[in-house]
């Protein structure tokens, strides 16, 4: 009778969290720019040189939840279970209505060359990530206001898959693969008030911010950009959150003006055609060249370029917001999240890319997947870098239509990337490096996720 008696007072605990109420919103942002580095100051010329941690606060009178974003390359386990459990105690939320993610821009931190090898970014430190993040939190918190959502859906032509066959080595390497899976899906969650002014947008696209990787100028890439030109578009009162997509195989197509600020600090000629970005990028990763001065012309060149894509998927976002015309200001909220554990491998032998890797049984893979439900619209995440094909077998057998994949979110996980099966046989950096074993993730994933889309479908 009483094992009985507490089903029943925690089904109706979650039957609470799912009711429908009316919908407030609140949204802030927090700049996080770091000190410029000596060696490479800043322009300041461009919105994007500019950090941002960002936050949209959700309340429907029953519950609440966060949505945060931050203009990093991650958010680790650290941060995000102390973030998460002081934004669970602000909101009086459950711990599973927050999601953190990182746009994951490879430049957030500026970082000059070291005396031998690649620049490598410092680690956030925990203790001012987490408090620029409970700043923004409260920001949002102070706003809230009655609102409505709606979802809507662009297509953007920037990413591209990256793993491929180099036609100089004939091995595989990071370069545009025009034939490979790429979803040029834009998810976007608009949140306005009852008269149809925008407060916020939560933004999905699936590409690597990779274009300032070692260039050594702090940038939030064309991610930041976008959220720049949207948000003044709106004369800066709304807010939008970028949020990674299934990019772990996803790269920008067009990469030139970066490859080229590569090139000019590391000594290699620059003829005005494409060069291959991993036989420029290489050797400066490696500590094989020296870090030289990036040339003024070509870093502009960067500069703008970052803001052209930024300009391009801001605009699309844009264009979605616009034409989102079914908006609710009934919502449930309810989050969930459930392990899945995969197991794992080790690397016995070296080689960043091209030839096979050896292993042997390594520690299990533990994936924390969550669900966070916003009336008919689901953000379901992942804490690890995901191939694109499992966020497209996700939203296939997904029973909800408003389904988004959120990576890089919620903590990190011990995976490494986590291509699907098939990618395993590609001899990519990514691959070699994953300490997952095929067989488990591409299906689990999915499946998890889908088991918890169903729950949230059924309350």
């Amino acid at each position: 009778m009483k094992r009985i008696l507490l089903l029943g007072l925690a089904a109706a605990v979650v039957a609470a969290a799912a009711e429908r109420g009316a919908l407030r919103v609140g949204a802030a942002r927090v700049e996080v720019t770091p000190a410029p580095h000596p060696d490479y100051p800043p322009s300041g010329k461009y919105d994007h040189e500019r950090l941002y941690i960002r936050a949209i606060v959700l309340d429907n009178g029953v519950t609440r939840g966060a949505l945060i974003g931050a203009d990093l390359s991650g958010l680790g386990e650290e941060v995000y279970v102390t973030a998460s459990k002081q934004i669970a105690e602000w909101l009086k939320c459950p711990v599973e209505n927050v999601i953190m993610s990182a746009t994951h821009t490879h430049s957030g931190v500026r970082s000059g060359p070291p005396a031998s090898g690649p620049a490598r970014p410092p680690q956030q430190p925990t203790g001012p990530t987490v408090a620029a993040i409970m700043d923004a939190i409260g920001q949002a918190s102070a706003r809230l206001q009655p609102a409505q959502v709606g979802f809507g859906t662009g297509l953007t032509y920037l990413n591209v898959a990256r793993d491929s066959i180099s036609e100089e080595t004939h091995l595989w390497t990071q370069a545009a693969n025009l034939d490979g899976p790429s979803d040029k899906t834009v998810a976007v969650v608009k949140f306005a008030t009852l008269t149809g002014e925008p407060i916020a947008a939560y933004v999905n696209y699936a590409m690597h911010p990779v274009n300032g990787y070692l260039v050594g100028i702090t940038s939030a890439d064309f991610a930041g950009a976008a959220c720049r030109w949207a948000e003044q578009a709106f004369d800066d009162k709304m807010v939008m959150i970028f949020s990674q997509g299934a990019s772990g195989d996803q790269n920008p197509l067009l990469m030139r003006p970066s490859t080229n600020a590569l090139a000019s600090k590391s000594g290699v000629k620059i003829t005005g055609y494409e060069l291959v970005r991993e036989s420029v990028e290489g050797p400066l990763r490696d500590g094989q060249v020296p870090h030289g001065k990036i040339d003024p012309k070509v870093a502009d060149r960067f500069e703008r370029w970052i803001d052209a894509e930024g300009l391009v998927l801001g605009e699309e976002v844009i264009r979605v917001m616009t034409r989102t015309r079914r908006m609710s200001s009934q919502v449930a909220i309810w989050g969930a999240q459930k392990p899945l554990t995969c197991p794992g491998r080790q690397r016995t032998n070296t080689g960043r890319e091209g030839s096979p890797g050896t292993y042997q049984d390594g520690d299990p893979v533990v994936f924390r997947l969550g669900v966070l439900g916003i009336g008919d619209i689901v953000l379901t995440t992942v804490n690890a870098e995901v191939y694109n094909l499992i966020a497209q077998r996700l939203k296939k057998q997904s029973p909800m239509a408003n389904t988004v994949m959120v990576t890089i979110a919620n903590g990190r996980a011990n995976s490494g990337y986590v291509p699907n099966d098939a990618a395993f046989g590609a001899y990519s950096f990514q691959v070699l490096g994953s300490r997952l074993k095929p067989g488990c993730a591409e299906q689990g994933i999915p499946g998890t996720l889908t088991d918890l889309v169903t729950e949230y479908a059924g309350r």
